[in-house]
């Protein structure tokens, strides 16, 4: 649980979850960026430890996230949340169940959210797009990795018909209804184009949708890279929709 110093209850908050392919990562290794989050938009947040596959295949990460966004809302009072305003957040693996989170929440009928901001989302374990035969070479979540990452969370049902929304949430059929989203990819992402179909779908769902592509950036290039000016416009663009979102 994160909040500012001194910041009057109750806050907007982040429910957030880390990266890290399914398979790798923790609270620990998004602290810096988490707290950095809630200085800057002003706001609490709550990071979520889910379990990792292939030791947690799907659904425990996912059904992980869900529980723990129930439990924030259940205690918002508690924690100087304000319940009528909490959006969910998530790079890569974390993008993936954040949208993932989002379609559970929906479809249970709560808890409500108002924003999914997600970052170079893991969408579709499919992994047949142009962008994922494209990178394949660039070191950073390259397409090989990516398919490495649905098999561990998967198993055998990879690239199958057996595999529900909730795990892939390109797998969804129906889009309308999920909060409004924001959407942000590089050009070098093997992500790519996953990411541009899932937000020109929900647009299509009549879901109010901002797509940022950054030309020449590559899967987390602001994590790898904060101090070049394409990180430092996305970081900027971020926490400006945050800000109005919760204003």
């Amino acid at each position: 649980m994160y909040r500012p110093s001194g910041a009057p209850a109750p806050l907007p908050a982040l429910y957030y979850i880390h990266g890290g392919g399914m398979v790798i990562g923790s609270i620990d290794t998004e602290d810096a960026i988490t707290r950095m989050l809630c200085a800057t938009v002003g706001c609490a947040a709550v990071s979520v430890e889910y379990r990792l596959a292939p030791e947690h295949p799907h659904p425990a990460p996912v059904e992980d996230c869900y529980a723990g966004l129930v439990w924030t809302v259940e205690n918002a009072d508690e924690l100087g949340i304000d319940r009528g305003r909490i959006a969910i957040y998530g790079g890569s693996a974390g993008g993936g169940l954040a949208a993932a989170t989002a379609l559970l929440a929906r479809d249970r009928g709560g808890p409500q959210l108002i924003y999914q901001m997600l970052l170079y989302p893991m969408l579709d374990d499919r992994s047949d797009t142009p962008s994922c035969v494209e990178v394949d070479s660039i070191g950073v979540w390259d397409g090989w990795a990516n398919a490495e990452g649905w098999q561990a969370l998967l198993g055998e049902r990879w690239g199958s018909d057996a595999v529900d929304p909730y795990a892939a949430p390109a797998r969804a059929l129906d889009l309308a209804g999920l909060p409004a989203a924001w959407i942000d990819v590089g050009e070098l992402d093997s992500l790519r184009d996953e990411d541009v179909r899932y937000a020109l779908r929900m647009m299509q769902a009549g879901v109010p949708t901002e797509l940022h592509v950054y030309p020449g950036a590559f899967h987390a290039w602001e994590v790898f890279v904060p101090d070049a000016d394409v990180s430092v416009r996305a970081v900027a663009a971020r926490v400006a929709a945050l800000r109005r979102v919760f204003a």
